[in-house]
This record gives structure tokens, C-alpha cells and sequence, in this order.
């Protein structure tokens, strides 16, 4: 996939040009909708795809004390936008200076860099621009103008309820893993860099790889049945369990931890990005009399979890 990082550089796509564009943290089924549209009307003109987002999240710049916490990182939203058969990839730099440019200018410099501009396609709601003056009701002004097509399209309902991000936010909270994949397309996942430890996972038995998220939004403390993907292994899953909390009965922390152990494997990890996609949670955190019968615990979370995925496999 090629990334882009300025608007100047869409000169470089074939065009006809179709334009996704989004913040698409989640990369949700409504996401998902809209850079679909953009692939599929593309490749009925023979021309080219592009889906256009933000870094870092535009309300850390606009309103950083409202700003939610994040379902993917750029990387991992990167990832994921890759796998849905995206060729290019327009990440822009969401700057105090970008927010100020009026909306106007902004579609103005996207039709520009074309070669040429066939559509822009976005979620019905989207704003944009300089105060969020920008809408569906501007871009179409701006279409019929300068002869480019504006998609909105209406929203992915599940259960009767919208699809949104802070949907899968709360959901991913609350631990309902089976309704998060059902919003996702996917199961739910988190990408994070593995982080040198205290070794104490290895001195039990259970070594562990401690993970940096890219992330913020974590399900609940506990226990879960995962598979995990190594960079550089070309999606080769690999199970395992992992533990997310403050780890009680060792020495509790304010920060919660996520902790991985991965079935049959001792390999050095550390440097590495690791996909952890969750399957099952098996239990909650909780604080143990001791070292031996939190070991005893691990052997029943690992085995349980083997029986899970070997079953899922």
C-alpha cells in the first residue's frame, strides 16, 4: 500500500481519483462501508482508490480534554485499512494550522492534486474545515462546481443500533467481545510493542511479554483466550493468554498492565509490535494468597485457554 503524507502527493495517483475520507478509528463496519464504496466505484472506472485520514486523532488537537480513547493507533488503523484491499493511503498531519483551513480550501486543494477528482465519498455526517463548517450540503455545492461526485452514506446499523466509535468504545468497556466483533467485522484487537519486564511470568513458568498498547481503550481487567501476530511473521497466529490489570498479588500498580503468553514459544520478542486478538475472557483479576496458587491459576487459565482456540482453530 502506498502512504501518503501531503495533499500534494494524490498528483501522483492514477486517477480517476476516489476519495475515502474519515478519521476511521475503529475501522468499524460504517468505516468499513465507506472505503468499500470508494474501492468498488474505483475499479469500475479503472481508477484508483484513496483513503484519506488524520494523525493524530483531530479532538487531541480541537478539544484534547474530550479527546476519546483511542481503538487504533495510526499504525494499527494503517494495518487494517491495508487488509481491506486498499492501495493508497493519505495520512494528513492534523495540525493547530490544518484545523484553521476553511473548508472550502480544503476541497479546493483535493480537487487541485487530482489527476483528475471523480468522487469524494464520507460518512452522512461528517463535517470538516475550519469550525467543522464543512458538510455534505459543501461538498455537493462544490461538486456540481467543479465536477467532482459526493457520496454520503447513510449509517451501518447492528441490532438496531448505529455503528459508531464511541459505540464500539463503550462496548469494548463493558467486555462484550461477541457484540464488539459484530461492530468491528472482526474481533477485537490491540496492537502494542513488547517492552522489557520484571521477568516474573519466566521465574513461574509462564514467560510473559509485556506490551506497550498503542492503544487506550481496554476491555475490562482480567484473563483471556488470545491469538497474537508477530510483525515480520506474515500473519502467522500464534495462541496464547494474556492479562490485563494491576497485577494484585504481586506488588499492585496504578497502571494497568497488559501481559501476554504465548503457547510454545520463547523467543525474544522485545522491540517487536504483536497484534493480540481477543477470543474469550476466562476470568477476572484477582489477588492470590501467594506466588504458587497464582502459578496453579496460570496453568488452568493456559490450559482452558489451549482447549478454546484449538476448538476456534
Amino acid at each position: 500500500m502506498q502512504i501518503l503524507r501531503s495533499i500534494a502527493e494524490l498528483a501522483t495517483v492514477p486517477g480517476p481519483v476516489f476519495l475515502a475520507i474519515g478519521v476511521f478509528d475503529g475501522v468499524h463496519l460504517g468505516h468499513q462501508a465507506v472505503i468499500r464504496r470508494a474501492i468498488e466505484a474505483a475499479a469500475k472506472t479503472g481508477g484508483s482508490a484513496v483513503v484519506v485520514t488524520f494523525d493524530p486523532h483531530p479532538m487531541r488537537v480541537l478539544r484534547p480534554g474530550q479527546a476519546p480513547r483511542l481503538l487504533t493507533s495510526t499504525v494499527h488503523k494503517t494495518a487494517l485499512i491495508s487488509a481491506l484491499g486498499v492501495k493508497h493511503l493519505l495520512i494528513l498531519p492534523f495540525t493547530p494550522e490544518f484545523a484553521a483551513t476553511p473548508p472550502r480550501e480544503f476541497v479546493t486543494q483535493l480537487h487541485a492534486a487530482c489527476q483528475p477528482l471523480h468522487e469524494i465519498c464520507v460518512g452522512h455526517t461528517w463535517s470538516f474545515g475550519k469550525g467543522r463548517a464543512g458538510n455534505l450540503e459543501l461538498l455537493k455545492a462544490m461538486g456540481d462546481q467543479l465536477g467532482f461526485d459526493e457520496v454520503g452514506l447513510p449509517a451501518v446499523e447492528i441490532d438496531g443500533e448505529i455503528v459508531s466509535s464511541t459505540l464500539v468504545r463503550a462496548t469494548v468497556e463493558a467486555g462484550d467481545l461477541a457484540k464488539v466483533e459484530r461492530l468491528l467485522g472482526r474481533p477485537f484487537s490491540i496492537l502494542g510493542t513488547v517492552k522489557h519486564g520484571d521477568h516474573l511470568g519466566r521465574s513461574l513458568g509462564f514467560p510473559t511479554a509485556n506490551l506497550s498498547a498503542h492503544n487506550e481503550q481496554f476491555p475490562p481487567n482480567g484473563v483471556y483466550a488470545v491469538e497474537a501476530f508477530i510483525q515480520g511473521e506474515n500473519k502467522h497466529r500464534r495462541p496464547g493468554v494474556v492479562n490485563i490489570g494491576v497485577r494484585p498479588t504481586v506488588h499492585e500498580h496504578s497502571e494497568r498492565h497488559l501481559e501476554l503468553h504465548l503457547f510454545d514459544f520463547n523467543e525474544d520478542l522485545y522491540g517487536k509490535d504483536v497484534e493480540v486478538v481477543f477470543r474469550q475472557f476466562l476470568r477476572p483479576e484477582q489477588k492470590f494468597s501467594g506466588l504458587d496458587a497464582l502459578k496453579t491459576q496460570i496453568a488452568l487459565d493456559a490450559q482452558r485457554a489451549r482447549a478454546l482456540l484449538k476448538t476456534e482453530a
